[in-house]
């Protein structure tokens, strides 16, 4: 199994985007979601993650207030909402799972989808 994520483009300053985490051959329940940012030449960030037992949730402070994140069990998909995105929200975007939030036992990396906020 494994995440395929899809949303990701070319947007302005300002700009909103919906990324969507589809999981393949496994089901999100009943497992935490992360989403990841990597910049070329940095480490994976942990931006946002939602716990399956009570859909709570986590952002970094990098994007608290700007980003929501979401899921919908029916279709087997999470979700992370961007708005008001900054050129320093650019990277690429993953999403993995794990049984908690917290520590660092996240598998079932997707492929990632590219994010460049640029004027």
């Amino acid at each position: 199994g494994k995440f395929v994520e899809t949303g990701g483009g070319l947007v302005q300053p300002g700009d909103s985007l919906r990324l969507s985490c589809v999981a393949s051959g496994f089901t999100l329940q009943p497992y935490a979601v992360g989403w990841f940012r990597q910049v070329p030449g940095k480490g994976r960030e942990q931006i946002s993650c939602i716990r399956d037992s009570d859909d709570s949730t986590i952002y970094a402070d990098s994007v608290q207030g700007r980003f929501t994140i979401s899921r919908d069990k029916t279709v087997n998909t999470a979700y992370l909402q961007m708005s008001g995105l900054k050129p320093e929200d650019t990277g690429t975007y993953y999403c993995a799972r794990a049984w908690g939030c917290l520590g660092d036992s996240w598998d079932y990396w997707g492929q990632g989808t590219q994010v460049t906020v640029s004027s």
